[in-house]
């Protein structure tokens, strides 16, 4: 958490309010027009990939077993993403330990993601990547801080996985900045904090440059947006998002199968808050 504040200044917070606003107004015109928002985007797919997120650094091994497990084992999602570069890079054989750890759990044929926050520095990232690859690791993301273009663009060029950042950019120009120092393999997105719909002129910025795009945690708004993007690689259905939305709204999307499907007959963004389940934790 720590590390996400430091990203966020004045920028991010007017960016991250921008977006709230565009997003709300996006909804209201969808419900209003009697249509779900995908409907009125436009749909490109019925569905969009998913990938489990959390394996937190926190977590000991009995936890990331029991969550690796059932996201592979009970939905049947084929991709997982765990959290390393704990202690800012300090301890890189924990870090080794636990991809090793998840790779055994999730069996050969899941696909095995990692996520160092921008822990490393450009060498060591290098280094760690070339054993993340021997557990068939595919995704690398932040392996060094989405600040340090050149870093993230050297890494790039030395390593196997897919290196993938993008999710603290603001506006369109932050995307566009990561797409030209050729930092990148997938762009990260995230419409919570980069305007709010205009994740969708981002992502053709990507397509552009011949990218993929995948969006960054919040999964039920994003999948309502991601159905109209062509070069949407996949969502990140992250764990304490998902917890939140089905604590507190009806029509929540299952991520069975790997996939996040839109109700094209609930409006707007699909969910309706449960006023009663949220009111326990209303603060003045």
């Amino acid at each position: 958490m720590a590390r996400a504040v430091r990203n966020i200044g004045r920028a991010g917070v007017a960016a991250t309010a921008l977006s709230a606003v565009d997003t709300a107004m996006w909804d209201v015109k969808a419900r209003l027009l009697g249509c779900p928002l995908a409907g009125l985007l436009g749909r490109w797919r019925e569905a969009v990939p998913v990938y489990g997120s959390g394996g937190f650094t926190s977590y000991d091994e009995r936890q990331l077993g029991r969550q690796l497990a059932g996201w592979v084992g009970r939905d049947e999602i084929p991709r997982v993403k765990i959290k390393i570069g704990e202690d800012w890079g300090g301890n890189e054989r924990r870090d080794l330990d636990r991809v090793a750890q998840a790779r055994q759990v999730i069996g050969p044929d899941a696909e095995l993601f990692v996520d160092a926050n921008g822990a490393y520095r450009t060498g060591q990232a290098v280094r760690v990547a070339a054993r993340l690859a021997e557990h068939g690791v595919t995704w690398f993301e932040e392996p060094v801080s989405s600040q340090d273009l050149a870093g993230l663009a050297a890494v790039r060029a030395q390593v196997r996985p897919d290196v993938a950042a993008g999710e603290y950019s603001w506006s369109l120009a932050d995307s566009a900045r990561l797409i030209a120092a050729g930092a990148v393999d997938c762009l990260q997105l995230d419409v919570t904090r980069c305007g709010g719909i205009s994740f969708l002129a981002a992502s053709a910025l990507a397509a552009g440059a011949s990218l993929d795009v995948s969006a960054h945690c919040a999964p039920n708004l994003h999948a309502q947006v991601g159905v109209g993007v062509p070069n949407l690689r996949h969502i990140e259905y992250f764990h304490d998002h998902q917890r939140i939305e089905r604590m507190f709204s009806d029509g929540v999307m299952d991520p069975g199968g790997g996939m996040l499907r839109p109700d094209p007959g609930r409006h707007g963004l699909g969910m309706e808050l449960r006023a009663a389940d949220a009111e326990p934790f209303r603060r003045a």
